[in-house]
């Protein structure tokens, strides 16, 4: 029978250290053996015994008080019954990050975040059920929010719709005529049966359309001939980064025929357009320069501005356009016009944009439209799930020359960048924003157009 040796490393509070590189994760395996053991239904003596060592032994191993690994642990998982993975901390490190992740967007609740691993150790089931609610509640919230915005926005679904409506009203129409009282002559009731036995049959059409145009819009990655969107695809599966455009060994016009994604004339002209202005960013800022210049300064757009002549919107698209490595975190892009219609969205995770427009008018990116040429630097939060904060670049310009006697056309751009590090004591506190006011849950908001759906909030 194996003996317990007192461990060295024990600390003051009768717990066995991790030692050097340790975490608090490495110490619960005796809390997981533990529960696994209830679980079976075991007795500790029993467990001790068929393993080869003393029921003392074990009970200290369960309080944590002794590391264990090995030959030892490989013998308990086989008479638990369990992968020996489900009593190390490889199986639990998805599983505590979606508990803090679920701790994190609880708001106003307090949840001890810092004692995850605890919990997770020793309630491992009732662990993975948060965190399936967690994962469940992310889904249906993306899934709201989807729905949400082509309900709003979608033209294609609005057309099906509102055809079906419209003959729906037209059949009850007709079939109110034909129940009011009295006779009608035989020309008119025939005539009225034609009527409906027609817009009988346009109805069955359109609500077969309108039920195909929804299968396969939830399982097909086509874009529905809607421009903007095949555009955004292109540039997102190409990582917004072209290489040929970079050494002009391409075109823009080479590079947009024969492209699939873009199955439409209108998205191939758009195409070229914001290949065409990547390309004169790259010349006026080529790749290596650039990124030399980064490395030297920093992401910071007026010192780059500044050292390439260039102006603030071309900075901010170039910096969107780096390949992953340069910048030190990643980043998202929003480009609107002076009517606040978004033309272009590089997406960044954790940072909710609409499919269609609409977007939350508290986003920096509207402000600077009242402010034309004037940078504007905010910190925001998004409300939702995630409680990251972003750091918001924004500045609005001249698109064209103006004329004499003609109002400038502006348009404003926005760079996006996760906040790595804590806001210091003199920093202002991050402004809360929305992607667009229908899954908003925020209450009480001076800047809202309309209710959300939300009724409940999340």
């Amino acid at each position: 029978m194996q003996k317990a040796v007192e461990n060295p490393l024990k600390s003051r509070n009768g717990t066995a250290e991790s030692g050097g590189g340790g975490t608090a994760r490495d110490t619960l395996t005796g809390s997981r053996i533990r529960e696994r053991r209830l679980i079976a239904g075991l007795r500790q003596a029993d467990l001790a015994r068929q393993v080869g060592i003393s029921a003392s032994y074990l009970n200290l191993i369960e309080h944590n008080r002794r590391r264990i690994g090995g030959k030892l642990l490989v013998g308990i998982a086989q008479v638990l019954g369990v992968e020996l993975s489900m009593l190390t901390e490889g199986a639990e490190a998805a599983l505590i990050s979606t508990l803090r992740e679920a701790a994190a967007d609880a708001g106003a609740v307090a949840a001890e975040a810092d004692r995850a691993d605890e919990f997770a150790g020793r309630f491992p089931g009732w662990a993975e059920v948060l965190a399936a609610n967690h994962r469940r509640i992310a889904s249906l919230e993306r899934t709201v929010q989807t729905l949400s915005d082509r309900l709003t926005h979608d033209p294609h679904l609005a057309a099906s719709l509102h055809e079906v409506l419209s003959t729906a009203a037209a059949i009850r129409s007709t079939a109110s005529i034909l129940a009011e009282p009295g006779e009608i002559e035989p020309e008119w009731r025939d005539r009225f049966h034609g009527n409906l036995n027609e817009d009988s049959l346009r109805l069955a059409e359109s609500s077969k359309a309108l039920v195909a145009y929804l299968d396969e819009s939830e399982t097909g990655t086509e874009r529905r001939g809607v421009p903007q969107e095949e555009v955004e695809a292109f540039f997102s599966a190409h990582g917004h980064h072209f290489p040929g455009l970079e050494t002009g060994e391409s075109s823009p016009e080479a590079m947009v025929q024969g492209e699939a994604g873009l199955s439409s004339d209108a998205a191939r002209q758009l195409g070229r357009q914001r290949l065409a202005i990547y390309a004169a960013d790259a010349q006026a800022m080529p790749l290596t320069p650039f990124s030399r210049a980064v490395g030297r300064l920093g992401p910071d757009p007026l010192a780059l501005a500044a050292q390439f002549g260039a102006d603030l919107p071309a900075v901010f698209r170039r910096l969107a356009a780096m390949p992953e490595g340069v910048l030190p975190t990643p980043t998202g892009l929003v480009i609107c016009d002076a009517s606040g219609s978004i033309l272009f969205r590089k997406t960044l995770a954790g940072f909710a944009m609409p499919r269609y427009g609409e977007s939350c008018p508290l986003w920096p990116l509207y402000s600077a439209l009242g402010r034309p040429l004037v940078p504007i630097s905010r910190r925001v939060s998004q409300l939702g799930r995630s409680s990251a904060e972003f750091e918001c670049l924004a500045v609005a310009w001249p698109h064209h020359m103006p004329d004499f006697d003609r109002d400038p056309v502006f348009r404003s751009v926005m760079l996006i960048r996760p906040v790595t590090g804590a806001p210091g004591p003199a920093d202002p506190p991050a402004q809360p924003v929305g992607s667009h006011c229908r899954v908003c849950p925020r209450r009480d908001c001076a800047a809202r157009r309309e209710p959300s759906i939300l009724s409940e909030g999340f």
